[in-house]
């Protein structure tokens, strides 16, 4: 099954459980939001991707440039552990994760949360890339990935669901990205990029080898 099968059956299930006028709700929300061209204002395939140090669960710094030096790196943008899409799509490429490493490239994960919940993500769901803490949304800002979750939808996460996003994020801005995910090359050059407002649609494990494989021909584009 693929992952987006995997994330078509994830969401059928929840909408199975979920009240008709909640489930209006926040789609009419997600539809807004595809309106603003958020994913199209994105950074794009071509763009020089921004360097930047996170800490990872442990607190220990990650700097993409270091990274860079080694091979390709692929940088996966998710919403938190509290969002059971992104938990699919980084246990998928945890499965990938082997055959991403025989490409020569290396996998980053970052997301708003603190670094006490970026580390229960990585032990709940056994990751062994590292997982990364943006804070204040400082990298995604930078990527043009950022959005503030609409007022209804607020509500719809602490009351149906019991998420308290300031919680998880260590602040009250109620901001996160969208999910995006990117292919860099050495050179920190964005080779393919998935972004989607649509938190139900996540990049393929193996659309990420195909663009690896396709990179190894033709480094210089």
């Amino acid at each position: 099954m693929s992952l987006q099968e995997q994330l078509a059956a994830l969401q059928a299930r929840g909408r199975a459980a979920m009240p008709s006028e909640i489930i209006v709700s926040m789609q009419r929300d997600l539809e807004t939001l595809a309106r603003s061209g958020l994913a199209q204002q994105s950074i794009q395939v071509g763009e020089q991707a921004p360097d930047f140090t996170l800490p990872d669960a442990l607190g220990q710094p990650v700097t993409l440039s270091a990274r860079l030096v080694q091979g390709p790196v692929v940088v996966a943008f998710y919403r938190g552990e509290w969002c059971p899409y992104c938990n699919l799509q980084l246990r998928a490429y945890q499965r990938m994760l082997p055959q991403l490493q025989e490409l020569g490239a290396s996998l980053v994960a970052i997301s708003p949360q603190t670094p006490d919940h970026t580390l229960s993500l990585v032990e709940q769901q056994q990751l062994a890339f590292p997982v990364l803490s943006d804070r204040g949304n400082t990298v995604a800002r930078r990527c043009r990935l950022i959005f503030s979750v609409p007022d209804v939808t607020r509500l719809i996460y602490q009351q149906q669901f019991g998420i308290d996003l300031p919680a998880f994020n260590g602040d009250d801005s109620w901001e996160l990205p969208i999910p995006g995910t990117f292919l860099l090359d050495q050179q920190a050059k964005v080779r393919l990029a998935f972004v989607d407002v649509d938190y139900t649609h996540r990049l393929e494990p193996s659309a990420l080898l195909e663009g690896l494989r396709e990179l190894a021909l033709k480094p210089e584009a």
